[in-house]
């Protein structure tokens, strides 16, 4: 298993909004997690104006920091778990697929669409 934790756009918004529980506890997760994954649906369901959010921004240069791509094999993957588990949603489904290949867990506002994706992935819900 890898260290680290793939990122929802829910944990995305709790960094930027910096208030609250969510946000004291992506905090110490960006704090402390050696390797932070997002995928490229998630980034795009939140980014809107770099310049508008410094926090959002300040995470994206960290080094510990990737942001999985949505390639040809990654979205056929997808299309077949999609398949398999009756989800329609891309974006969590890719989030559940990378939670699983990189062997980490998901920090997440809604579980239950991960859930739904693929129960055996851990969650830390928001």
């Amino acid at each position: 298993m890898k260290d680290g934790f793939v990122l929802d756009s829910g944990a995305l918004i709790a960094i930027e909004r910096n208030r609250g529980r969510a946000s004291r506890l992506m905090i110490a997760i960006v704090e402390r997690a050696p390797a932070l994954t997002i995928p490229a649906g998630v980034l795009a369901q939140v980014w809107r104006d770099g310049s508008r959010q410094a926090r959002l921004a300040r995470l994206l240069r960290s080094p510990r920091v990737v942001v999985v791509p949505l390639d040809q094999p990654t979205a056929q993957a997808i299309g077949v778990l999609i398949a398999r588990c009756g989800h329609p949603d891309i974006v969590d489904v890719h989030l559940a697929l990378c939670a699983r290949m990189l062997g980490q867990h998901v920090v997440t506002s809604d579980p239950d669409d991960v859930r739904r994706v693929d129960p055996a992935v851990g969650i830390i819900s928001l």
